[in-house]
Parts: structure tokens; C-alpha cells; sequence
């Protein structure tokens, strides 16, 4: 990409050479992606309240119909938060590989609102043209699908029709935090200057990001987040399920906490990981990579934590709340309820996986982008006599740190979510009706569903890792010394 392609646009018609730049087309696939999810979610959500309806017994169950409302909405709020979070980690990573480009635009000139406001109007078209495909793709896949799912569930005809104006609801969110995400991931413009210009591009490092304002601020969430927690769980247990609403805002602000200071959070988790690896110089590099560039390390981690948190949190808090409501009922109820709870878990959980796909694209994005902007590191490691398998080993190993510790990190708070969403859900409502609230069960955890995502986090690493890797081994020493 050129340096004019960052300038503020001043033609009637600007380039569009930006789409071409690495980074760009994934950002697009993700922004696809959550809008898709959201309109099938909106969607299946509005299926299965019709259905519900329909039937005799269901129809009348209030409880049920609440547990469908609620979970739709927070999936909708869940996966607009996944693709904000990872687009701002994306555009973040592409500012910092443009650094010595943006100080060229300052020394000529460009006050550095222009260049922020340049790199917004960017992000705002991935937005459009992202959320635009997925609402497309969604609702014409929803629209074939329907009269097959009819079929397979023997559900006679419905009046209901996927072509509902709320389904822009979730596309429009999307383009708009999409854009909100870009702004918010060049703030780095801001401390460009252009002296810069005569250095090279490269990450901050842990010095750099001691920031005494930004790990304030990510204390103070992580604080309130947790006060919410609490809070939402004693009054959805004792008082009245809206519990759920604080919870899930406590669950919002104390993840956004975790992100906001996940600088100084995850290295030290990174670290410990290393250990595991041995004392060899490829994997003594690996390590240290994750505490001397925090930054670029935060970034890679935290997508994959909001994945294994989002599946772990939900399958706990299904199984949570089917234990609460089949607990005293006879055989037959209880049943009846298991095969309810179990269908709509699997719906969620397929339409959950999105999520986590979301944000193992953002994992493939950063790894890639990270190993282009890299170049002169990997040509000096190669002049110093490091082989390509060397190489290649260091980054499949980085990427086998940042799986590793987001596997931990997202399986301890996925089920601390999932068990307060369901306790605050369900705690106060006497399920079944012969029984009295509060109702209180322990975490509830799914092993299979457990392993299954260990399993995808290994399956994860080795994807993650192909293209980078493969980029990595073609870096040819003289050349990569000489770039910029």
C-alpha cells in the first residue's frame, strides 16, 4: 500500500487500493461472519417462538419462552462484542506495521486526526461491505432452510417468514461498531511523529506500554465487572430473574477489563506456558517474543480467549439450567424438559461456534500480519545462521503458546460465566412448579464438550500456524534486511 492511500481522501471518488492490504480481507470475512450470525440468530430466535406457540405445552411455558428471548438477545450483544474486540485488535496490528508510512504523511504535513479519521472511513467500509455479504448469505440460506427444518421437525405450517425488518438490526450493528473498532484500534496515529519516519516499523514494547491511565482503567472494569457479577447473581437467585441483565453487563465490563489489560495479563500466562517447552533456541525465542512485544501478544491471546470462553460459557450454563429445572420434577417432565433444553442447546451451540470461528480468524489474521510486519526479525534470525525449520518451529511454537494459555484463561472464565448466567437466570423462578425458589445448583460441566475444545484449540494451532509459517521460510535474508 502507498502512503497517498493513507491520506484523507479529497477526490470525489478515493482508491480503494487499501482492500488489497494484508489484513483488510479477513477483517471483511469476519465482519461477514457476525453479521450472518446475527441475522440467522434473530431469525432461529423468532422460529423457535413461533413453534413454541404452536404447541400447546410449550406455548404456555413463560419460563421457557424467557430463557429463549433472553439467550437470543445476550447471543446478539455476544457476537457484535467478539467482532468489535478482534476488528479493533486487526486494525491496531495494521497501524503498527504503517507507522514509518503514517510519520512520511506527518513530516509532509497530515496532522494526525486526518490520518486516524482516514483509517476510520476504512474500517467503516469493511463494516458495510462485510455486514452487506452476511445479511445477503444469512438471509437467503434461513429462507432455503426453512421449509427442510419444517420437514425434519414435523412442524406443520407456520406463519412465519425470514424476510423481517429486524433482521438489519444485527447488520447495522455490526458495520457501525466495525467502524467504531477502527477508530478505536488507531489510536496508536495519535503518538506517531515524524520522526519516525526515519526509523522502521515495529511494536511496542513492554516499556512502552507502561501506561499508568490504562491499567487504572482496566482495574476499575475488572472491579465493577465483578461487583456486577455478584450482584446480578444474588438478585437473579433471590429476587427476580432480570439478574441475568446485571450479570451480563458484569460479564461485559470485567471481560472488557481483562482485554483493556490484557497487556500486562496474559505475558506473564505466556510465560508460564514457555516453560513447557523447553530450553532450545527456537523456543527460548518463541517465549521471550511474548513478554518483549506485549502488545502484539495481547492482541493474538485475547481473541482466542473470548472463543473458548463463549463455547464453555454457554454449554455450563445450559447444562447449569437444565440441572435446575429437571431437579425434583418426575420422569416424565423431566424428560420432556431435557430433550427442549438439549435441542435449543445444540441450536445455540452451533450458532456459539460462530463466535469462536470469528475469532480464530482473527488468530490467523494477527499471526500473518505479525510475520510480514517481522521481516527484518526473521532476516537478521536467519543471517545469524537460524534454518527455515528453525524458524518455522519458533512461530508454529508461538502459536502454540497463545492457544495453550487462551485455552486456560477461557475455560476458567467460561465456566464462571456460563454458571452465573444460569443461576442468575433461573434462581428466583420455581422450576419445576412444584418447586420453591431460590433454586441452586453447582457449575455444571459438560467433560465432552471440554475436551472437544481442546481438541479444536490443538486443531487451531496448526491452522493458525500454516500460513505464517509458510511466509515465515520464504523470507530470504539480504532482502529482508534491507526492507523497511
Amino acid at each position: 500500500m502507498t502512503a497517498v492511500a493513507l491520506a484523507p481522501a479529497k477526490s470525489a471518488a478515493p482508491s480503494l487500493g487499501w482492500l488489497r492490504e494484508r489484513g483488510m480481507g479477513s477483517s471483511i470475512l469476519i465482519a461477514a461472519l457476525s453479521s450472518a450470525f446475527g441475522v440467522v440468530l434473530v431469525t432461529v430466535t423468532g422460529y423457535i417462538g413461533a413453534v413454541m406457540m404452536d404447541n400447546p405445552v410449550l406455548g404456555e411455558s413463560a419460563t421457557a419462552m424467557f430463557v429463549v428471548v433472553m439467550l437470543s438477545v445476550l447471543l446478539v450483544g455476544v457476537a457484535v462484542y467478539v467482532a468489535s474486540i478482534v476488528t479493533a485488535n486487526t486494525f491496531a496490528t495494521i497501524v503498527a506495521g504503517r507507522t514509518r508510512q503514517i510519520a512520511l504523511m506527518r513530516l509532509i504535513g497530515a496532522s494526525a486526526r486526518s490520518e486516524r479519521t482516514a483509517i476510520a472511513r476504512q474500517g467503516l467500509g469493511v463494516g458495510v461491505i462485510g455486514a452487506a455479504i452476511g445479511l445477503v448469505l444469512a438471509t437467503a440460506a434461513t429462507a432455503i432452510a426453512l421449509p427442510l427444518v419444517n420437514r425434519a421437525l414435523g412442524v406443520g405450517e407456520l406463519s412465519f417468514s425470514v424476510l423481517q425488518p429486524w433482521i438489519v438490526i444485527p447488520a447495522a450493528a455490526v458495520a457501525l461498531t466495525t467502524w467504531a473498532a477502527a477508530w478505536v484500534g488507531s489510536r496508536r496515529v495519535l503518538t506517531v511523529t515524524p520522526l519516525q519516519a526515519l526509523a522502521g516499523s515495529q511494536e511496542r514494547t513492554a516499556d512502552d506500554m507502561r501506561r499508568p491511565a490504562r491499567t487504572a482503567s482496566a482495574v476499575a472494569l475488572l472491579v465493577v465487572g465483578i461487583a456486577l457479577l455478584v450482584a446480578g447473581l444474588l438478585f437473579g437467585t433471590f429476587i427476580n430473574p432480570m439478574g441475568v441483565a446485571i450479570a451480563f453487563l458484569g460479564g461485559v465490563l470485567s471481560f472488557t477489563g481483562l482485554a483493556l489489560g490484557s497487556t500486562f495479563i496474559m505475558p506473564p500466562v505466556l510465560g508460564l506456558v514457555g516453560r513447557m517447552f523447553g530450553s532450545s533456541p527456537t523456543a527460548k525465542l518463541a517465549a521471550e517474543n511474548a513478554m518483549r512485544h506485549p502488545e502484539r501478544s495481547a492482541r493474538m491471546t485475547i481473541g482466542v480467549v473470548m472463543g473458548v470462553t463463549l463455547v464453555t460459557m454457554f454449554s455450563v450454563a445450559s447444562e447449569s439450567a437444565k440441572a435446575m429445572m429437571v431437579r425434583g420434577a418426575d420422569s416424565e417432565i423431566g424428560a420432556q424438559i431435557s430433550q427442549v433444553m438439549d435441542s435449543f442447546a445444540a441450536v445455540m451451540m452451533g450458532l456459539v461456534g460462530v463466535s469462536a470461528i470469528i475469532a480464530a480468524v482473527g488468530l490467523v489474521n494477527l499471526l500473518t500480519i505479525g510475520v510480514v510486519q517481522r521481516r527484518r526479525e526473521l532476516g537478521l534470525l536467519r543471517a545469524l545462521g537460524f534454518t527455515a525449520k528453525q524458524v518455522r518451529r519458533m512461530v508454529l511454537l508461538e502459536a502454540a503458546h497463545i492457544s495453550i494459555a487462551s485455552l486456560a484463561t477461557g475455560l476458567v472464565l467460561g465456566v464462571a460465566y456460563g454458571w452465573v448466567g444460569a443461576q442468575s437466570t433461573l434462581g428466583s423462578l420455581p422450576v419445576p412448579p412444584e418447586m420453591t425458589a431460590p433454586n441452586f445448583v453447582l457449575p455444571t460441566i459438560p467433560w465432552a464438550l471440554v475436551l472437544g475444545v481442546v481438541a479444536a484449540t490443538a486443531l487451531l494451532t496448526v491452522v493458525a500456524s500454516l500460513a505464517p509459517t509458510r511466509l515465515a521460510t520464504r523470507v530470504v535474508p539480504v532482502e529482508a534486511l534491507a526492507t523497511d
